[in-house]
């Protein structure tokens, strides 16, 4: 065990292998081995009142299982979606199984709340014996993971998940299983079985890119069979109308499979890019020629039967390293952080909340202690007159001025925020007042180390309540130095509220109206735009120079424009001396790339030769809130290559 804490504390990537190994060697090799989900086992463990539960994961669907064991028990099974209004249908169903003895599937049940109450109590009436069943009716469920599912039919039901296995081959496994003889047999075209064999590849991989995060998609996208199902059609109906002198057209198969069949499911557009560009580096003329592989190892399978296709998939290996998905393999080490940081999360919010008996610190001590540790670090609130006499100094109509007071405003109410949160905390901790909901909220989560809901709400994410105070003591030294020293040399971007441009904030509620909150970008692209006559703001475009200085090496501020330290590269390493883009250092997760020159040029139209556009993200998850701006990076490899790395900078990696 105490191997296990020491490599929690410095590999986090490996406690999953590490614990896997402790509990196999403490309780027994076949407590650390993966469960084969054998559904005839929980039938005879089920009863007519003792219903049968399967929590979904993403990937994974038990119905097909259900209904084949259904009919190797000859007995019959019969299906409802749930969703709005399905409830009567539902009630009909169970109903009918009840008295028909036959087997009751009820499906996304997360959807129909109230009626998993409804169906509590029917259930526990018939166990008093209000009413009669057959005794083969049998009732299966299906749902997602709820906060506000019954407790009590959970605790009557017999649970179990059914997580769909990981990697090319059980991607390819579970699509030639489920393919017919029919459909390799359905063009006579020499370009129909690699068509298909490539398309299946492709549906395996923008699966299993889910299971990196943000480095794989932005969005974790729903991709399923019906994709796959409708691309193998319209390659069939394609090459049905092909003029055998002109080829396969591909700038129509791109399009068909990256906007529409599986594009039509992504809503981000660097999600939209990445798709693409699997589509473009695939999908040619070179597909066809025997010396084409995905990757090293990975080719394309030329069989005229399925069974000779799952014969040869089960001679890939169970395991893939990342670059068959377009990863460097850097992006199994955040995998598998992810995963364990995922797991602990979990297991830290079920702990039990109340104190214990035993001896030492109780948890209303710990927390008392560290909000007077906070309470003597936090600054003092700004005096609005000091902080206004010194915008009026430095021209209180400049833009980058104007951004400056609308931070201060919104870091007075964090500082405000979280004084009063932490002296109402220590009075309800003493009895002085009560302790209302969000201050029992603070306690739970200051106790786990986590940033309570009323000081996340009003300012921004962080995975741990020491990282998220430190960045408050940091972002606060920024604007006081700035306010009250003048403006610095560089500027740490990740320490801004609104580093992006112009947002409309509505406020519905309140006033029915609507202001402006200036972005530190847009700001400085209009002091550009002033000083230039002649100059429209909207014709006004961003461009960039990476430096080769760091932060320290910066003597003076730039002619125009302003210089950003403190971006992460990642997915990619950067070649200082050059300047430029290079692959990641092996377990160098994220690289800080020098000083960044971000300037505004007018109406000039930006190479793209030999650039990775490169969009900037605050934070780790690379979501539309968090979206900056994009930079221009340049690279000897093609674009192409670091659009499959999933490269982005990062603002903050914590």
């Amino acid at each position: 065990m105490q191997k296990q804490i020491f490599v929690r504390a410095w590999c986090p990537d490996r406690t999953v292998t590490q614990a896997t190994k402790y509990i196999g060697h403490s309780l027994g090799q076949k407590f650390a081995e993966p469960v084969i989900l054998n559904l005839e086992i929980l039938y005879n463990e089920s009863r007519p009142l003792t219903p049968v539960i399967c929590f979904l994961s993403i990937g994974s669907d038990p119905t097909p299982y259900i209904e084949q064991l259904a009919k190797r028990l000859e007995t019959k099974v019969k299906a409802i979606s749930m969703g709005q209004g399905q409830e009567v249908h539902a009630r009909k169903l169970i109903t009918q199984a009840l008295s028909e003895g036959f087997w009751a599937l009820l499906q996304n049940c997360h959807l129909s709340l109230d009626y998993m109450n409804e169906l509590l109590l029917q259930f526990l009436d018939l166990e008093k014996g209000a009413g009669t069943f057959h005794p083969d009716f049998r009732l299966w469920i299906t749902t997602e993971g709820h906060g506000e599912f019954p407790i009590s039919l959970l605790q009557i039901c017999i649970k179990f998940t059914n997580e769909a296995p990981s990697g090319v081959r059980a991607g390819l496994q579970r699509t030639y299983t489920s393919m017919n003889q029919d459909m390799l047999d359905y063009s006579d075209a020499w370009q129909y079985i690699p068509l298909i064999y490539a398309i299946s590849f492709l549906h395996t991989v923008v699966q299993e890119r889910r299971k990196y995060g943000p480095l794989g998609w932005n969005i974790p996208y729903e991709f399923n069979s019906a994709d796959w199902l409708a691309s193998c059609l319209f390659v069939q109906n394609h090459l049905d109308d092909l003029d055998p002198k002109r080829g396969v057209s591909w700038p129509t198969v791109r399009y068909m499979l990256g906007e529409v069949h599986y594009g039509g499911r992504v809503t981000d557009d660097y999600d939209k890019r990445l798709l693409n560009t699997f589509c473009k580096v695939w999908f040619s003329d070179e597909m066809f020629q025997d010396d084409f592989i995905f990757y090293e190892g990975y080719k394309i399978a030329k069989f005229k039967n399925v069974s000779e296709y799952i014969t040869h998939i089960d001679t890939f290996a169970t395991v893939d390293p990342p670059q068959v998905y377009g990863l460097h393999p850097n992006a199994d080490i955040t995998y598998q952080t992810n995963t364990i940081s995922n797991m602990f999360y979990t297991m830290v919010s079920i702990q039990p909340k109340e104190a214990g008996t035993g001896g030492g610190e109780t948890r209303e001590d710990a927390v008392t202690r560290q909000a007077k540790e906070m309470l003597e670090k936090l600054p003092n609130n700004y005096d609005p007159y000091e902080v206004k006499d010194r915008l009026r100094i430095m021209g209180i109509l400049n833009s980058l001025n104007i951004f400056l007071r609308q931070e201060l405003d919104r870091m007075q109410k964090v500082i405000t925020n979280v004084r009063t949160t932490l002296r109402e905390l220590l009075l309800a901790i003493e009895g002085i007042i009560i302790m209302n909901e969000a201050l029992r909220d603070a306690l739970d989560n200051i106790y786990d180390a986590r940033v309570p809901f009323v000081w996340r709400r009003g300012s921004w994410t962080a995975n741990s309540l020491g990282f998220w105070f430190t960045e408050l003591l940091e972002r606060n030294a920024q604007f006081s130095d700035w306010c009250f020293n003048g403006r610095p040399l560089t500027f740490w971007m990740a320490g801004f509220f609104n580093p992006q441009g112009y947002i409309m904030l509505y406020f519905l509620c309140i006033h029915f109206a609507k202001s402006k909150t200036k972005g530190f970008l847009t700001a400085m692209k209009q002091e550009v735009a002033r000083a230039h006559k002649g100059w429209a703001l909207d014709q006004v475009k961003l461009q960039n120079i990476v430096t080769k200085n760091t932060k320290e090496e910066i003597g003076q501020p730039p002619i125009e424009g302003v210089y950003v330290h403190g971006l992460f590269l990642d997915g990619a390493g950067w070649d200082k001396r050059n300047a430029r883009l290079n692959e990641s250092i092996n377990k160098v997760l994220y690289t800080l790339i020098p000083v960044v020159h971000i300037f505004a040029v007018y109406g000039t139209e930006i190479k793209t030769t030999n650039i990775y556009v490169c969009p900037v993200y605050k934070k780790m998850r690379r979501t539309g809130l968090n979206y900056i701006t994009i930079l221009y990076l340049q690279t000897v490899k093609p674009p192409d290559h670091w659009v499959l790395r999933g490269v982005a900078l990062l603002c903050d990696t914590q």
